[in-house]
C-alpha cells in the first residue's frame, strides 16, 4: 500500500511524473490518498526520507519479555527425528573368493556391496556387508617410499612371502596381485611366468585374490586368460577390464571360468554406464565391480569423492548400470609427492606423514560408499579398518561427553 500526499504531487509533476485528472482532483479534495496494488515503472528510484519519517515508515521492533528468573541455566529438551527415506533399488551384490567347497581353494569368501541405502546412514539401514581391504603386492622390486618400504624390505621380491606378511602382519582381508613384470617395457615376462607367480601365492595365503595387471590392454587381456583358465572357481577379481581391451574375448574367458571383473573407467559415469552395458551382453551383474578412478588427496579427492557419490546415489535411486560395488585404489595416495616428499620440519615426520596421507584418502572414499580399499601401508590400513569396526559396531556415543562445552553459567 502506497501513500500520496497533495504535497507529494508538486514535487512529482516538477519533475516530470504525470498523474491522471481524477488523481489530481481526489488530492486537492481529501489532501492524501492511498493506492493498494500500486506498481510503478522507472529506470532509476531514489527514496528520500524527511527528518522524522523514518519512524513512522519503519516497523516497530518488539522487545522480548525479560527471562523469568535471570539468565538460562539449561539447554532447551528437543527430540530429534531423522529424515528416513527409502530407495528404490539396491546395490548388487558380488561375491569373492571361491572356497573349496565351491570348487577353489580359499579359506573362506568375502561380499561386498548389497547397500540399501547412502554409506553409513546407519539411521535409516544398518551397513549389509563391511568394506574389506586388499594390500598391494608386487612381482617384482618397484620404487616404493621409504614409510612403506621400511615394513616390507625383507618380503620385497617375492610376492608369496609378501603376500603372507599382509595378512598374518598386517590383517589384509584379500591380497592384490601386480603382475608389473609381463610389462613390454620392463621384463615382458610370458603369461606362463604370471600364472607361477599366481599359484605361488595361492599356496602362501588362503585370502581371496585380486590379479592386477600391468596396463598394457593386449599384454593384460592374454595374462589374464591364462589365469583364468589355470584356476577355474577361484573367484579372483580380475583389475581390470577397460574399454581399450577386447571386452567380448576378456569378459567370456571371466565367465567360463567363474571369475569376477574389476570394470575401470577415469571418472566419468557415461563411461562407466557404456563399459558396464557392454559388458552386460556377456556377464551377469552379480560378477561386475566398478573403478571410477581416484584422485588421491590433493590431487583431486574431492571430484573422486563427488563422482563416486553420483554413482552409489544413482544406483539407489533406480541407476541400475551404476548399481555395482565399487573399488578404489587408494594406494594411489602415495603418487601424490606431498606423501613422501621430504619437506619442512612443521610437517615432518615423513613416515607419520605418509600413511596420514593414505588414510585420509581411504576414509574420505568409504564415506562416498567404497566397498573395496585397495591399500599398502599397514598403519593406514588399521585405522581405516578400526574407524569401520567403530561406525558399525551399533554402540551409541554418550552426548554428555560432547555437550559439556555448550553449558551456560549463571
Amino acid at each position: 500500500m502506497t501513500l500520496l500526499t497533495h504535497h507529494d504531487t508538486d514535487k512529482k509533476n516538477a519533475e516530470g511524473l504525470k498523474l491522471s485528472e481524477e488523481l489530481l482532483e481526489a488530492l486537492a479534495k481529501f489532501q492524501q490518498i492511498e493506492l493498494e496494488d500500486f506498481e510503478l515503472d522507472a529506470k532509476e528510484l531514489e527514496i528520500i526520507f524527511e527528518a522524522g519519517a523514518a519512524g513512522q515508515v519503519m516497523p516497530k521492533l518488539k522487545l522480548p519479555a525479560a527471562v523469568p528468573g535471570g539468565k538460562p541455566v539449561n539447554m532447551l529438551q528437543a527430540a530429534f527425528v531423522p529424515p528416513i527415506e527409502t530407495y528404490p533399488n539396491k546395490i548388487t551384490e558380488v561375491k569373492l573368493g571361491g572356497t573349496r567347497s565351491e570348487g577353489g581353494t580359499r579359506g573362506r569368501s568375502l561380499t561386498i556391496g548389497g547397500e540399501v541405502s547412502p554409506a553409513f546412514y546407519t539411521f535409516e539401514k544398518p551397513l549389509t556387508h563391511k568394506p574389506v581391504v586388499t594390500l598391494d603386492v608386487f612381482d617384482m622390486e618397484v620404487p616404493l617410499s621409504k614409510a612403506v618400504k621400511m615394513h616390507v624390505k625383507d618380503v620385497v621380491g617375492d610376492p608369496a612371502a609378501w603376500a603372507k606378511l599382509a595378512v598374518e602382519k598386517f590383517g589384509a582381508d584379500m591380497v592384490t596381485v601386480h603382475l608389473i613384470s609381463i610389462d613390454p617395457l620392463l621384463k615382458d615376462a610370458k603369461p606362463q611366468d604370471a600364472v607361477k607367480t599366481v599359484e605361488k601365492i595361492l599356496q602362501a595365503v588362503d585370502v581371496p585374490l585380486v590379479i592386477g595387471g600391468c596396463g598394457d590392454p593386449v599384454k593384460d587381456a592374454d595374462v589374464f586368460e591364462a589365469i583364468c583358465n589355470a584356476f577355474p572357481n577361484e573367484r579372483f577379481l580380475i583389475s581390470s577390464v577397460t574399454r581399450d581391451m577386447d571386452v567380448e574375448r576378456c569378459a567370456k574367458y571371466i565367465k567360463k571360468n567363474g571369475h569376477a571383473v574389476l570394470s575401470f573407467t577415469p571418472m566419468d559415469l557415461n563411461l562407466a554406464r557404456e563399459l558396464n552395458r557392454r559388458l552386460y551382453d556377456y556377464l551377469a551383474r552379480e560378477d561386475i565391480v566398478m573403478d571410477l578412478t581416484t584422485a588421491a588427496l590433493g590431487y583431486g579427492l574431492d571430484y573422486a569423492f563427488t563422482n563416486m557419490e553420483r554413482a552409489r546415489i544413482g544406483g539407489l535411486m533406480g541407476d541400475s548400470e551404476l548399481a555395482h560395488p565399487m573399488s578404489s585404489g587408494t594406494t594411489n595416495a602415495w603418487a601424490a609427492r606431498e606423501a613422501w616428499l621430504k619437506m619442512s620440519a612443521e610437517w615432518e615426520p615423513r613416515e607419520l606423514r605418509g600413511p596420514l596421507w593414505e588414510v585420509t584418502t581411504a576414509l574420505t572414499l568409504l564415506l562416498a560408499g567404497v566397498d573395496l580399499f585397495m591399500m599398502m601401508h599397514p598403519a593406514a590400513v588399521k585405522t581405516l579398518k578400526d574407524v569401520t569396526n567403530y561406525l558399525t559396531s551399533g554402540k551409541k556415543a554418550d552426548p554428555a561427553k560432547y555437550v559439556d562445552w555448550v553449558k551456560v553459567k549463571a
